[in-house]
């Protein structure tokens, strides 16, 4: 029996299961779940005191709360994801080809500012610090969205998964970007410097192939640590891990899988994925989607504040508008054209599922308001409600689309 046939142990079985769109999505809703109902019942002194207990060396800056550890730490791991993706795409994959990428890229981008548009134009005379939470609706969830097309649009042309995933990379990049210029407040240099050191060596060491996790996971941390230190996001850390990583296998530094040399990007991916969707991304959820909501009155009067109401209106909304908007005058401007399976039905509904924030958008409410204020408990109050809304309306429309679809052979453009 051939490596590549091979039977898979448990621990690979149950990697691979964590790995799965549906698996991440699933744990991400519970996780959303298990926080409300904790924050919402007599276990809510319990939730907010683990939530808040602090640990960590003050000496370093790095005595946090849970949840920071939570947004700061573990998110690390899921931007280091991301990062692997962005290289690969970058390098091998969708955006390798602009010309076949200008689609969904000037969609993303359509995506993010149409969002931030409509959230800054509620929120104008809203007066304190409200606008500076104009990037909460600008970002999409790309465990929740694809995991919505996994489970609603199954008989839909593999082509629009494509463009939701080239989207959300680029989605994921703008972000990235936001999050550095205009979240991170009073940048020192002198560890932002000292942190290139370990990132260096990290890169050397990719570069020639080594993948002991003693050499690499120390490194990983320094640079973590050093980057947290300089009063930049932490995750952006995660993301500058993840872009050293080599996306074309050589003799050099390629990984042999099943016979097959594979580059870094995919195998510390595949290592990666289940610890970030199965653990990382659902233990910050936990941490950070637990709102006291305060019965009916309480989300009556959370919905009467514009920073809420702004983010709900920008995620059901705006994501639609921006995307649909955008590649539509896309294909009529510039002669580019969507794939000929796909109708503009399907990227309706997609734009709908494109309008699921939550992950990054939580990160960003904090960032924005901090995780205790009232404006903090509004953000998630809207970003769950918009959220939830938008995944509605897009699984709705696909659903209705998927049972009226001819096959993908009698499709017209």
């Amino acid at each position: 029996m051939t490596a590549s046939h091979a039977p898979l142990t448990r621990r690979a079985r149950i990697a691979r299961y964590l790995a799965l769109d549906t698996t991440g999505g699933l744990l991400l809703l519970g996780a959303t779940v298990l926080a409300l109902v904790a924050a919402n019942s007599p276990l809510s002194g319990t939730y907010s005191a683990v939530r808040d207990f602090t640990f960590g060396p003050e000496s370093l800056h790095l005595d946090l709360s849970v949840g920071a550890w939570a947004a700061d730490g573990l998110l690390a791991i899921f931007f280091f994801v991301v990062g692997l993706e962005l290289k690969h795409e970058f390098v091998a994959g969708s955006l390798r080809d602009l010309r076949v990428a200008a689609l969904p890229i000037a969609a993303a981008i359509g995506g993010v500012a149409v969002p931030a548009l409509i959230f800054t134009v509620i929120n104008l005379n809203t007066g304190g610090d409200a606008l500076r939470g104009w990037a909460i609706p600008a970002a999409t969830d790309i465990a929740f969205a694809v995991a919505v097309i996994a489970v609603v649009g199954r008989k839909l042309p593999p082509a629009l998964r494509t463009f939701l995933l080239t989207l959300a990379v680029v989605d994921d990049l703008l972000a990235i970007s936001i999050i550095a210029v205009f979240y991170s407040d009073g940048i020192s240099l002198l560890p932002l410097g000292i942190a290139l050191v370990p990132l260096a060596l990290f890169t050397l060491l990719v570069r020639r192939g080594v993948r002991a996790w003693y050499l690499l996971i120390p490194l990983g941390v320094i640079v973590w640590a050093l980057v947290h230190a300089s009063g930049i996001h932490a995750t952006i850390a995660g993301v500058a891990l993840g872009l050293v990583v080599p996306a074309i296998a050589t003799r050099r530094n390629g990984v042999s899988h099943g016979g097959e040399l594979v580059p870094l990007t995919e195998h510390f991916a595949a290592k990666w994925s289940p610890v970030s969707s199965g653990f990382a991304v659902p233990v910050f959820a936990f941490f950070a989607a637990g709102v006291a909501i305060g019965g009916v009155d309480g989300l009556i009067a959370s919905l009467t504040d514009p920073v809420a109401l702004g983010i709900i209106v920008a995620l059901v909304l705006g994501k639609p508008l921006g995307i649909t908007g955008t590649s539509f005058l896309m294909t009529r401007l510039s002669g580019i054209r969507i794939a000929p399976d796909l109708r503009w039905g399907d990227m309706i509904g997609m734009s709908f599922v494109a309008g699921i924030g939550f992950t990054v958008s939580l990160l960003i409410g904090e960032l924005a308001f901090g995780a205790e204020s009232l404006s903090g408990e509004h953000v998630k109050i809207g970003v769950l409600l918009g959220s939830l809304i938008a995944a509605a309306i897009g699984a709705a429309i696909l659903i209705t689309r998927s049972r009226r679809l001819p096959q993908p052979d009698q499709r017209a453009t």
